[in-house]
């Protein structure tokens, strides 16, 4: 089983690759969306708003599955299974940091009037990266 230490993987979070976060509904159904990705303190993050889809199917269940693949070659992923723990505390200065990474602005452009955001980490079960070509 690879790590999120690993150099290839490593390679693949540190760039500003696209990650898909799937997640378990209240019916038993997945919902998968598109996010932004950073590594904290070891485990993979993610950030959200509250109350939107994810992260309250995440309050209900904490398991989580996400896919970070190389946007140059979709054929180089990462895969983290695991379970996912929610803080607000820090949360606008994360997504900031990460507007910072995907979009070279300082400050996360989209923020909405009496937003909360949400940051979950990940306690990976699972660490897979496959690379093909």
């Amino acid at each position: 089983m690879a790590s999120l230490d690993d150099p290839g993987v490593r390679a693949l979070l540190d760039k500003p690759n696209h990650a898909v976060v799937s997640t378990l509904g209240d019916d038993g159904s997945i919902h998968s969306t598109v996010v932004w990705v950073d590594v904290q303190d070891g485990r993979l993050a993610v950030n959200s708003a509250v109350g939107r889809k994810w992260p309250t199917d995440l309050e209900r269940d904490p398991t989580i599955a996400v896919i970070v693949y190389d946007e140059d070659n979709p054929y180089d992923y990462v895969e983290v299974r695991g379970r996912a723990t929610g803080t607000t505390d820090r949360a606008r200065e994360h997504i900031d940091r990460l507007a910072k990474k995907y979009l070279g602005a300082d400050e996360y452009p989209f923020h909405q009037p009496g937003e909360q955001r949400i940051t979950y980490v990940v306690e990976a079960d699972r660490v897979r990266h496959q690379k093909q070509r």
